[in-house]
């Protein structure tokens, strides 16, 4: 179950940091690291961080975009100390968001994503996740690094994973490319029809994307979604 949980980190300044994260993941059997465009990756300091956890960085994925990162995964979870943002996603505390990943592990990959060590994670970014998660800290200051958040959420995973009470979910959920066919196909009906028109476009796809990341569609209710759209089409087509 734990090889179905990713850590995916975005645009790492310090390559230390991805070794200290490496080290992080090994202590509690989490194997599955992914890097978006790091600033400086492979390096000796990296390398030197991560100590007995080499072989993570070795077998780590670079990609170009955190979309690259998380296509194939089912459940996608945003860290944040940032608890108040512009919109909103389910919230959770690291331990509740660490028993929701373990229990949907069992069936598709699931990404943790942490984001800059500056500014962490994009409006932008925490808006293709599904929830969002943080760690109760001092609220004077509860701004962590990020191989310590990494410790921190990989630790509480681990014992959720020891926890029997702790039932793997039974739904099957879409995919993250899946959904992004999906938004594709929204958009593209949502034209057609004039629900949208190009010159006033508001931010109405990105409320459409918020709320289905939000409320989670199932496999079953997403092709059902998607079976609607087409009928629209279809129908369009006829009155050509």
């Amino acid at each position: 179950m734990l090889d179905n949980i990713r850590v995916v980190l975005i645009n790492t300044f310090h390559s230390g940091n991805i070794g200290a994260a490496a080290r992080a993941m090994k202590n509690m059997g989490i194997s599955q690291l992914y890097l978006v465009e790091p600033r400086d990756f492979p390096s000796e300091e990296a390398e030197s961080r991560a100590a007995g956890a080499k072989d993570l960085l070795e077998n780590a994925i670079v990609v170009a975009s955190l979309e690259e990162a998380i296509s194939d995964c089912q459940l996608v979870i945003g860290t944040s100390a940032r608890t108040q943002r512009t919109f909103d996603l389910p919230l959770l505390h690291a331990r509740e968001g660490a028993e929701q990943a373990v229990a949907e592990a069992h069936q598709a990959p699931v990404a943790l994503v942490f984001g800059r060590e500056t500014m962490g994670l994009h409006n932008s970014e925490l808006q293709q996740c599904n929830l969002h998660v943080y760690i109760p800290a001092n609220p004077e200051y509860p701004v962590l690094n990020v191989s310590q958040a990494i410790q921190l959420l990989c630790y509480e995973i681990w014992c959720a994973s020891t926890e029997r009470q702790i039932a793997p979910k039974q739904e099957a959920y879409p995919r993250q490319k899946e959904m992004g066919l999906f938004y594709q196909h929204l958009e593209r009906v949502l034209h057609r029809t004039r629900f949208i028109i190009p010159q006033h476009q508001g931010k109405v796809l990105e409320k459409l994307h918020r709320y289905f990341n939000r409320s989670r569609p199932e496999k079953t209710e997403l092709n059902m979604l998607r079976g609607i759209l087409t009928s629209i089409e279809e129908s369009l087509d006829e009155k050509k």
